[in-house]
């Protein structure tokens, strides 16, 4: 099995150094998901760079994108964004019926929310080929041809931090471990 470093400030590349460093002011501590990224300074700052433009560039609520982040991380059985974007969303007060659907892969009682779970699924199971009629639902629930494609940089977004979990092994933050999680059988 091939080893990844979970890298220091310190043990990071030159180029990697700012972006480590970067990640620390905002959290307070180096997430090891940005320590590991941090082998490949291309990949750490694509990384931070499509999470910025999701975080304040899409049309939607932090409950909104969590949502996209979430269904995203389930379906990719990625236990260490799982336990992280928990923790995310409830540091930023997402409701707690929702939190649990989202972990536990269940429809939200809010019809508009869920239209919108139901489309990031599918944009993951089906790869981006989706029929007018899913877009329709989408649109039909209250949102735009916008949350349509920002669905997409949403996804992008976790592709980028579940693959490299799934690849690299990587462990999670003791902030994060209260919520740990499970994929399925």
């Amino acid at each position: 099995m091939t080893n990844f470093s979970v890298h220091t400030i310190e043990t990071a590349s030159d180029d990697s150094q700012p972006l480590l460093d970067a990640s620390k002011q905002a959290y307070g501590f180096v997430p090891n998901l940005h320590a590991v990224m941090a082998e490949s300074p291309a990949l750490l700052e694509a990384y931070k760079t499509i999470a910025d433009i999701f975080d304040n560039k899409t049309n939607l609520s932090t409950t909104e994108q969590q949502i996209i982040a979430m269904t995203n991380n389930r379906l990719n059985g990625c236990t260490y964004c799982m336990a992280a974007h928990t923790s995310i969303m409830q540091a930023g007060k997402v409701p707690e019926d929702v939190i649990t659907s989202l972990r536990d892969g269940t429809a939200i009682a809010d019809p508009k929310l869920e239209a919108l779970r139901l489309f990031a699924e599918k944009v993951n199971l089906q790869r981006g080929w989706l029929d007018d009629g899913d877009i329709e639902e989408l649109l039909a629930a209250g949102y735009t041809k916008q949350t349509v494609f920002d669905v997409i940089v949403g996804t992008a977004y976790k592709v980028l931090s579940n693959y490299t979990n799934h690849i690299a092994s990587t462990p999670l933050d003791r902030g994060f471990a209260k919520n740990e999680w499970t994929p399925e059988a």
